[in-house]
Formats: C-alpha cells, structure tokens, sequence
C-alpha cells in the first residue's frame, strides 16, 4: 500500500482535476488518544470560484470565505444548519477561490456523517491539511472508478449552476 501523503502541488491545481482524484484517498485522523483513524473518500463536490453562483466566494471575500482565498491545501470548515460541520479543502493558487465539499468516505455516507466520524468541527479551519498532525491524505494505491453528478442542495443557485456534473461519486474499487 502505497503511504504517500498528498503534497502541496496536488491542492494548488483546479478544483475540477483535485475533487475527482481526492475519489479513492485516504483521509487519516489523528487522535489526541494516539489512535489513528483511516478511511477512504468515497464522495466530493466541487465549488469553482467566484463565477460558480453555489460558492460560498461568489459574493467575494468575507470574514467567514477568506480561508477560500488562501493557497491550496486548507480546510475551510463550516456549520450548516447550527449542528453539521462540513470539511472543505481549499484548492487552486492564493486569490483564487476553490474548494472540495469531501460529501462521504467509508462507512460515513453525508457531509455531516463524515465530520462526526472524524470527530472534525470548527477547531479544523485554517488547518493546512499538508502538515497537519491531526488529520492528512494520503495516496491508497486503489484505482477508483467514479461518476459525476449534479451537486446537490444547492438550488439558491440556480439551475445552471445546480445542474453542474461537479459531485464525484465512487462507484468501485
């Protein structure tokens, strides 16, 4: 199995080529227990900038979108509803708002499932995911085979922007 933790240059690329290859990862969490949690990213969404109506950057940066705005390799955590953290990971270059929705992995189907799995929450925002101690990606070694779809609960934007194929699913392993 192939252990190799995602770099820098894999989160500084467009949103559209990180959110499918992020399809087959394994997410490692690191616990204050000294366990290690593994898991491997079965789901993700892509939001594309301040063009794209569904993302939280298109109305420009803000106190709560300007870790949008950072380098690639970030997570931009936040909570819906008042009891669900989503994990987003930043991608393209500085000044260039993108990021991946990770939407499921492994025995956590949901955005909000995942999170809980994870035992992720607002303390993760801003954390750069490249040299974290609590939570990284990793290569797998699997080579997936996924769909897209539309992007769901997203119809505040339109159906242009709702009906954009930007949610990759994996089919198998």
């Amino acid at each position: 199995m192939d252990l190799t933790k995602l770099n820098r240059e894999f989160f500084t690329r467009d949103v559209l080529e990180v959110a499918p290859e992020l399809i087959g990862k394994k997410i490692v969490r690191f616990l204050p227990s000294g366990n290690i949690s593994e898991h491997i990213i079965t789901e993700t969404e892509a939001y594309r900038g301040m063009e794209d109506k569904a993302c939280h950057a298109c109305r420009g940066r803000t106190p709560r979108t300007s870790v949008m705005f950072a380098e690639g390799g970030i997570l931009y955590m936040y909570l819906i509803y008042g009891i669900h953290w989503m994990m987003n990971i930043v991608t393209s270059l500085k000044d260039e708002p993108q990021a991946v929705l990770i939407r499921g992995i492994e025995d956590a189907p949901g955005p909000g499932r995942v999170t809980r799995k994870l035992g992720l929450d607002g303390s993760f925002n801003r954390e750069d995911i490249v040299n974290s101690g609590r939570v990284q990606i990793f290569e797998s070694g699997i080579v997936p085979h996924y769909t897209s779809y539309p992007r769901v609960g997203i119809d505040y934007a339109g159906s242009y922007w709702k009906n954009k194929p930007w949610r990759f699913v994996l089919q198998e392993m």
